[in-house]
């Protein structure tokens, strides 16, 4: 019997995510689940290249499933999130800046894993780019078992006490499990408006060094 193949309107995924896999199973799970879903919908997977932690399965699923993974990372970092044999390709860059440039230039949409500090800090900038017209590529995170649950309170606090726009508030997108996530990017992505700015406005930023 051949495997269903679900085909996407996006090529490529890049995937925010912790480099350590966190003290609940649930967590891992979901890494390997997301893999698989990217692999069923044959889809590219790009992230911040090391092999440990959420993103060393995450893109151990998708390349195991066949699917082509760019890992970009920065050379000061190597020695720490890489262990091991790496899989697919892996893109060492300058610092932590271009690898943001570089991993949005390559992908299609957003989704964030569980994950700390940097991942928070990329997931939150992708939004703020998202906010000033710089790109309209969805947004999404995996809430696994709650785990954003108070950032999305946070979000809503901030709609009601005047800080983000209720249009602004669904620049984000959340989910529970990885296939009902990547549904709702999709759907997100046909309900899309084209952005009067574009992401060579975004390297410009970039290479200005103003920080957004």
């Amino acid at each position: 019997m051949e495997e269903k193949v679900v085909y996407s309107r996006f090529k490529s995924v890049c995937v925010f995510c912790g480099s350590s896999t966190g003290k609940r199973n649930c967590y891992r799970d979901a890494a390997i689940e997301l893999g698989q879903e990217l692999v069923a919908r044959r889809l590219d997977l790009v992230y911040g290249g090391g092999s440990i932690g959420l993103m060393g399965l995450v893109s151990q699923a998708v390349h195991r499933g066949g699917g082509h993974v760019l890992g970009i990372i920065p050379r000061t970092l190597m020695c720490k999130e890489i262990t091991g044999e790496t899989v697919g390709e892996v893109r060492p860059v300058a610092d932590m800046h271009q690898r943001k440039a570089e991993m949005a230039r390559h992908s299609d949409c957003f989704i964030a894993l569980p994950g700390g500090y940097g991942t928070l800090e990329e997931l939150l900038e992708v939004i703020t780019w998202a906010q000033l017209g710089i790109h309209d590529k969805p947004v999404g995170l995996l809430n696994v078992d709650g785990y954003y649950n108070y950032l999305l309170t946070f979000i809503d606090k901030a709609v009601d006490d005047g800080f983000i726009k209720p249009s602004q508030r669904h620049i984000i997108v959340s989910a529970p499990n990885a296939k009902e996530l990547v549904q709702k990017l999709e759907v997100g992505l046909e309900q899309k408006t084209p952005s009067f700015f574009s992401l060579p406005f975004l390297f410009l930023f970039l290479n200005l060094g103003l920080g957004l």
